[in-house]
């Protein structure tokens, strides 16, 4: 009878190397930003060569964009842990922000999505992105709170848009020093200034 292999397999290997590659890339992203950042240096800290690197990404924004994305889907990822289906709509909208503005407080994440990725990647290729992950889990808050008749019908991209935008502020003047219970106070009024009841 063959023993289970103690092996990792080559799609293991590969899913580790490039693992390991985005976290030495994002530590040194936020760190010293991205135009600061030499891809020697990220080899150096993730461990790898650089060969193994340009296996993995075609160059060091390809790298950045895996980052970016990366870190979109952990806060998507926040923001439906808090407002999950079956919450009210208004509930979920403000819970969802909360946690929009709780996931951007981790070090390095305002810097990375709002100030650097539309630098390095461009405005098209981070509301891609975003649309993806955050923003596609306000639209869907937005869409489900005119469905239920709760929030006033008007065009829901351009809701999703201005909502996203007031969201994405909150996290640039938080990172900046600003208090955090102001914007989420004001967030919350903005979402009950959008609905009926």
């Amino acid at each position: 009878m063959q023993q289970p292999s103690e092996r990792r397999s080559n799609r293991e290997r590969t899913e580790a190397t490039r693992g390991e590659l985005i976290a030495a890339a994002r530590t040194l992203f936020t760190e010293k930003s991205y135009a600061e950042t030499s891809t020697p240096e990220i080899v150096a800290a993730a461990g790898v060569t650089r060969g193994a690197l340009y296996h993995h990404f075609e160059d060091k924004q390809a790298l950045f964009r895996a980052v970016v994305e990366r870190e979109a889907e952990l806060v998507a990822a926040e923001i439906e842990r808090a407002a999950p289906e079956g919450l009210p709509a208004r509930e979920a909208l403000v819970k969802g922000g909360e946690a929009f503005i709780e996931a951007m407080a981790m070090p390095g994440r305002t810097r990375l999505l709002l100030l650097d990725g539309p630098a390095v990647l461009g405005r098209a290729e981070m509301d891609a992105i975003d649309a993806r992950h955050g923003t596609r889990t306000l639209r869907a808050g937005i869409a489900f709170a005119m469905r239920e008749g709760v929030m006033r019908r008007l065009s829901l991209d351009a809701v999703t848009a201005l909502v996203s935008s007031a969201f994405d502020r909150a996290a640039l003047a938080i990172d900046a020093g600003a208090p955090a219970e102001d914007y989420r106070t004001a967030l919350a009024a903005l979402i009950d200034g959008l609905m009926l009841e």
